[in-house]
């Protein structure tokens, strides 16, 4: 069996209702949680869904982890995880399930697998500046990393690999678990032919010519924060470390004085890098007493 989850965070309702449609027609189970301050009832767009609501937001990792083990328990096979901000196509599910079948039988190690990823902002296709491929054959490249939205995993690699870390709560969780699976002696693998909409960020700006993505002001502080706490683990890989650290002071720039709401963006970004040296680790709401935290 394959299952679906999906997590949904104050979603617009007119791009994850097509979403949830076209999963019910793909996956035979499918899990909703939704991190909202108020609960959701998709029940008038699909029939046969388990739904989990948490009002407090506990973040993409254990939202992703609620999900996996409930669809283990059920006796799934295969998992995709999907953001409410994806649109995929009616076949998705099937073609990445057949590829990793197809991989098993091959006996390729590969622990997950995504689509190719296109940017709702403007159609192009997303591929990392410095990621190389590790692999490639038939339809399949082996990657260091891909993206939560569109993964699907192998259930089975579980056991061995363990669930996404819910102490980073947001970014970097993705590829903090491809990197450990990677470690492990498993391969992440992208599907040529499979492709996938994807909204990145909020929205977009310019700065010299260079395109780069927005988003609210409280990812600052995951990012940054995540950045220094992942840069200590041995797993992760050099160039990412390099290029993330290198970049700090380009970003904290750009999202301090090119941006809106410029002072409560310094202030994420500095507390995240003050969390980052600390090692602190889970929700904002842990360590800092602030309402307006959007």
């Amino acid at each position: 069996m394959i299952g679906a989850v999906v997590v949904v965070y104050e979603p617009e309702l007119v791009l994850v209702e097509p979403l949830l449609a076209l999963l019910a027609g793909q996956a035979d189970r499918l899990v909703i949680i939704d991190n909202s301050k108020l609960a959701h009832d998709f029940s008038h767009v699909i029939e046969n869904y388990h739904y989990e609501h948490f009002p407090e937001n506990v973040g993409i990792a254990a939202a992703h982890n609620i999900g996996l083990l409930y669809l283990l328990k059920v006796g799934c096979e295969y998992a995709i995880l999907l953001d409410q901000d994806s649109m995929i196509p009616p076949d998705m599910l099937f073609n990445l399930s057949s590829l990793l079948k197809a991989s098993s039988k091959l006996q390729h190690n590969i622990a997950a697998i995504g689509p190719s990823i296109r940017c709702s902002f403007g159609g192009d296709e997303v591929n990392p500046m410095i990621q190389q491929e590790v692999f490639s054959y038939d339809n399949l490249v082996g990657v260091t990393q891909i993206i939560a939205s569109g993964m699907m995993l192998d259930l089975s690699v579980l056991d061995q690999v363990g669930l996404k870390d819910e102490s980073l709560f947001i970014d970097g969780v993705d590829h903090e678990w491809c990197w450990r699976a990677r470690s492990m002696g498993f391969d992440i693998a992208k599907a040529r032919d499979v492709e996938m909409c994807h909204r990145l960020g909020d929205a977009r700006s310019k700065f010299i010519g260079i395109t780069y993505k927005v988003g609210a002001p409280i990812r600052l502080y995951y990012q940054f924060r995540n950045i220094l706490l992942l840069s200590r683990r041995p797993y992760v890989p050099m160039y990412w470390k390099l290029k993330c650290l290198f970049f700090i002071p380009v970003r904290l720039f750009l999202n301090s004085a090119l941006q809106q709401k410029r002072a409560k963006r310094l202030s994420f970004m500095l507390k995240g890098l003050y969390d980052g040296l600390l090692g602190r680790k889970g929700a904002y709401t842990k360590h800092w007493n602030n309402k307006n935290n959007q």
